[in-house]
């Protein structure tokens, strides 16, 4: 893999050396409300030089540890299982050369692409979902592959009890039935997340990270914006219990920048990717 030219803060060093690889999924071509996700990726490496590579949540440091960042990928707006190809083929990769693939959107059908090729690595995957929605349609207006239907499709491909869903507050009726007979669905917040880690114990986990399960009033730049949601401190908090767990591959998603001119939204989005890397780093060895 070739270094990309401008990268996440602090995420300079060789593919070779690097533990945590970072990649862009710049794609929204099946956004249901409003587009721009496409846009987030870039977005984040841009604006991460507004932030330290020390964080005081943590006591940790960028610096200590070996990230690489492959840029973002060229995907085809034009074909949605294309574009699902060309991630899992990349994050494949990644994870052949033992390394953690940490993927930045776009919309969140990017994840079904990084998780299908976790799950051929780890058979018995689970997923930890944080979003504001369900994502659980069996389609959206005949679509099969849409943001509103990633964890639907992620069922498909490993059944009841290993998704394990929080801070929901928005979806269809026919959804929530589903949920409560085929996912661990916990409404509005994260109670239940520090058991349900406990319960997981060593099994390999894919944590997806939607941004929109933040309150609007400190994350406007979303697509489909839900009130109700958690704080920043409240993400943080539960992002660290989160990579407790054998975490293998992640992803954070659903940043529009262009929907919150004033960059707040990215900045804050900045910030949960320093956090979390930083907290799937922090069990690694320093260099």
């Amino acid at each position: 893999m070739q270094k990309n030219i401008e990268t996440f803060l602090g995420c300079n060093a060789e593919y070779e050396d690097a533990s945590l690889v970072l990649f862009g999924a710049p794609f929204d071509s099946t956004t249901s409300y409003r587009p721009g996700t496409r846009y987030g990726s870039s977005a984040i490496r841009h604006e991460s030089f507004g932030l330290e590579t020390y964080s005081p949540y943590q006591d940790e440091d960028l610096t200590d540890y070996a990230v690489f960042d492959a840029g973002d990928l060229e995907l085809c707006f034009g074909s949605a299982e294309l574009a699902l190809a060309d991630i899992e083929a990349t994050a494949k990769e990644i994870l052949a050369d033992n390394k953690l693939p940490l993927l930045l959107g776009g919309e969140h059908l990017v994840t079904l692409g990084a998780f299908r090729a976790a799950l051929e690595k780890y058979p018995y995957l689970h997923i930890i979902h944080f979003d504001a929605h369900t994502d659980l349609r069996d389609d959206y207006l005949g679509a099969k592959l849409s943001h509103a239907c990633v964890i639907r499709r992620c069922h498909d491909l490993i059944g009841d009890g290993r998704i394990h869903q929080f801070c929901i507050r928005s979806g269809e009726r026919e959804e929530f039935r589903f949920a409560k007979e085929h996912t661990d669905l916990h409404k509005f917040n994260f109670n239940g997340l520090k058991e349900t880690v406990e319960a997981i114990g060593d099994a390999p986990v894919y944590f997806t990270i939607d941004l929109d399960c933040l309150d609007p009033s400190a994350f406007p730049g979303t697509g489909t914006p839900e009130a109700g949601g958690v704080s920043f401190t409240e993400l943080l908090s539960s992002i660290e219990t989160v990579c407790k767990a054998n975490v293998v591959a992640a992803d954070v998603n659903e940043l529009s920048p262009m929907l919150d001119a004033s960059g707040a939204s990215t900045a804050l989005a900045c910030k949960v990717v320093r956090e979390l890397m930083l907290a799937l780093l922090k069990k690694e060895d320093k260099k």
